[in-house]
């Protein structure tokens, strides 16, 4: 009979302890499911010297001071164009935390390593994955949306009051039909399904970057990948809005 009275004792409580833990002890959750069948990409740190530097003045940073919003990402990010940046993102609260050859597995390192150890911001916005699709003779979009979503599974058991921005990939080549292009365009249809419009919310801007018949000029992209100081203008016209949105203007 006591022991009866010490196992109910104890049942009950556990179900207190649930009852009071709430939604907080549940684990967060994405929209999307596994992309790829494939085991999903570990976490991987880069060697090179300039990757290493990046990241060290990343984790510097938000140890620093608190930011509004990360803006996560690789050269798209780190190369944004400092007039640009100082204009809209800077007034805004945003650090830029990209690092120039990232792709999906060495963002997720970052974020285990260092990179979110600050106060938590209230905004993330997620532009990773291109480099994976021509990494050692190129991903399929599946599995390099497999390893965006690991990043955004990551970031939203870290960070579970954080709203994500999560954009599309930009466009890649110089025509709508070219292979890369059309590689983009299946990952960007893919994490879409990851938005919600609550915890993470999708957005693709690169239709900004595009002419009337949907080729990426050299003028908005002199390689047909990074922007120039005008196609950053570009991209801003959407994204300021979006950030404001996401976390309220200042």
């Amino acid at each position: 009979m006591i022991a009866c009275r010490r196992i109910a004792l104890v049942l009950a409580t556990a179900a207190a302890l649930s009852f009071w833990a709430g939604p907080a002890a549940a684990e967060p959750a994405l929209r999307c499911r596994a992309f790829a069948a494939e085991l999903a990409l570990s976490a991987r740190p880069r060697e090179a010297a300039s990757a290493v530097r990046s990241f060290e003045r990343i984790k510097a940073a938000v140890r620093a001071e608190p930011y509004r919003v990360l803006f996560l990402g690789d050269s798209l990010t780190e190369w944004f164009d400092p007039l640009v940046w100082s204009e809209h993102m800077a007034p805004r609260g945003v650090l830029n935390a990209g690092v120039s050859g990232d792709r999906s597995e060495n963002l997720l390192w970052r974020l285990k390593h260092g990179n979110l150890d600050g106060p938590p911001p209230a905004g993330i916005v997620v532009l990773i994955g291109t480099n994976d699709l021509t990494y050692a003779g190129g991903r399929s979009p599946e599995l390099t949306a497999e390893g965006i979503r690991a990043n955004l599974l990551y970031l939203r058991r870290r960070l579970p009051d954080a709203r994500i921005l999560l954009l599309g990939l930009l466009p890649r080549g110089g025509s709508p039909d070219g292979e890369l292009r059309q590689q983009t365009v299946r990952v960007n249809e893919l994490i879409s399904h990851c938005g919600d419009s609550g915890a993470v919310v999708y957005q693709d801007l690169g239709g900004g970057l595009l002419d009337a018949e949907g080729r990426l000029p050299p003028e908005i992209a002199p390689d047909r990948l990074h922007l120039s100081q005008l196609g950053y203008t570009r991209l801003v016209q959407r994204l300021d809005p979006l950030i404001d949105a996401l976390v309220g203007a200042r």
